[in-house]
């Protein structure tokens, strides 16, 4: 037996009621010891998820340029959340919120390497989900929606996302899987569907209406924008005033550099890190301020 297989058949804790971060434990475990085909399978069907949230997005908010700019935002962010939900009902393995088998790495269940792997494949099963949602909205041309003001909103946003410089980006990635990442946790301690999606809604709402940054959603949404501008003309700028000019910025290499890497890694620490390693070392500390209790008491005797 190698050591990958020893490793994977680490059990789980053996209480009979498990805490949030056993089971926080275990969802991790099961996305690594998951079969590379199962699991890119189920990361391009997540990839899908996400995209379709961006679609729901983007048809819901287009043409709100009157409304107040809270509001729009909040309706965009709770559309969003449908994202979230599917992935968490109907099965998915999410990119952002898979980092959080941190927690099963911590306790030793599996090494840095299967971790890594795990996370190699899922992101990749991502991307290729992006990029099948991204095939069928451009087949569709959704992007001439409410006579072009759809495609239109589209560039503008995948474009304002590239604004950043390096550090912001990062820490818009942060914030976005702190509460990705919390909203997951929250699920573990529901048992039903319905309770499971009401969960996440409020979190992934906030998140969106921020401005925080998900590297998956990225990958469909900048992405669509540089689709949208190969396929316009002139006259497509003109008819909603704009030029081709004013999307200049709208680049493959800007949004690989100043967008997709650095909130990438934002998503890492603030999920991986901030939740995952963090409620595990506030778990360490219980355990180890339990055990020396016990000593001191084992001591007095």
């Amino acid at each position: 037996m190698s050591d990958r297989d020893i490793n994977l058949t680490q059990s789980a804790p053996t209480n009979e009621k498990q805490t949030t971060l056993d089971k926080a434990s275990d969802y991790g475990y099961e996305k690594v010891r998951s079969s590379f085909t199962k699991s890119f399978a189920l990361a391009i069907y997540a990839g899908i998820f996400i995209s379709i949230a961006f679609v729901f997005y983007l048809s819901v908010t287009t043409g709100s340029g009157g409304a107040p700019w809270g509001i729009i935002r909040l309706v965009g962010g709770i559309a969003f959340s449908l994202g979230l939900i599917l992935v968490i009902v109907c099965g998915g393995e999410l990119f952002t919120s898979t980092v959080l088998s941190t927690v099963g790495w911590a306790q030793g269940r599996f090494n840095t390497a299967q971790l890594l792997k795990c996370w190699g494949r899922v992101y990749l099963g991502n991307f290729v989900g992006t990029m099948a949602l991204l095939g069928l909205v451009m087949a569709a041309k959704l992007y001439q929606l409410d006579g072009g003001e759809w495609g239109i909103h589209a560039m503008t946003i995948a474009q304002g996302k590239l604004k950043y410089d390096w550090s912001q980006a990062f820490a818009l990635g942060i914030l976005c899987n702190f509460l990705v990442c919390l909203a997951t946790w929250m699920t573990f301690t529901s048992k039903d569907s319905i309770g499971k999606s009401l969960l996440v809604i409020l979190p992934v709402a906030m998140f969106v209406s921020s401005g925080f940054e998900h590297s998956i959603a990225n990958m469909f949404m900048v992405p669509l924008g540089l689709a949208i501008k190969a396929v316009s003309d002139p006259a497509f700028y003109i008819a909603h005033g704009h030029l081709a000019s004013d999307f200049s910025q709208l680049t493959f290499y800007n949004f690989i550099v100043h967008n997709l890497i650095p909130v990438t890694l934002g998503n890492i620490f603030g999920g991986g890190i901030l939740v995952g390693l963090g409620y595990w070392s506030i778990d360490q500390k219980k355990d180890d301020k339990k055990e020396l209790d016990q000593a001191v008491t084992a001591q007095n005797r």
